[in-house]
């Protein structure tokens, strides 16, 4: 394993996903898929009022997706879906190089040292990707 990568914190993370079983009824259901890996991630999610109420996840994925996802669904609840798609951008925009904000997301400084491995990228951003579409379904 890769130290920078896979440290102990990222693997905390990746192995206490909160929200890690489907849900029986959801108002929505988005599953993404990591071309360059194979890693997947399924968000089922129930909005109230304009907020996401209840989620649930199955994620198959590398260590990072997982602690990324892990990540997510610690603070994703009570959020709008506009919140939460912005989340999913200023998270893509941190990946690309094109910002250097990470405060917008507790925890996320962990996955800092994978900005420097682009394969990676696209299974660091499944979990926010596949909420923030569920959400933006769920309240249409």
């Amino acid at each position: 394993m890769n130290a920078p990568l896979y440290n102990k914190d990222i693997l905390r993370l990746a192995a206490s996903i909160p929200h890690h079983q489907r849900l029986p009824d959801p108002q929505a259901s988005v599953e993404k898929r990591s071309p360059t890996c194979g890693s997947r991630v399924t968000a089922d999610v129930q909005m109230t009022g304009g907020r996401l109420s209840d989620m649930g996840l199955d994620v198959k994925a590398c260590a990072l997706g997982q602690a990324s996802a892990a990540l997510m669904a610690g603070h994703a609840i009570g959020l709008t879906a506009d919140e939460l798609a912005d989340a999913r951008d200023k998270l893509a925009a941190y990946l690309a190089g094109t910002s250097e904000d990470l405060a917008f997301w507790p925890g996320l400084a962990v996955l800092a040292p994978a900005r420097g491995y682009p394969a990676r990228h696209a299974s660091i951003r499944l979990g926010f990707e596949a909420i923030a579409d569920a959400a933006r379904q769920a309240d249409a």
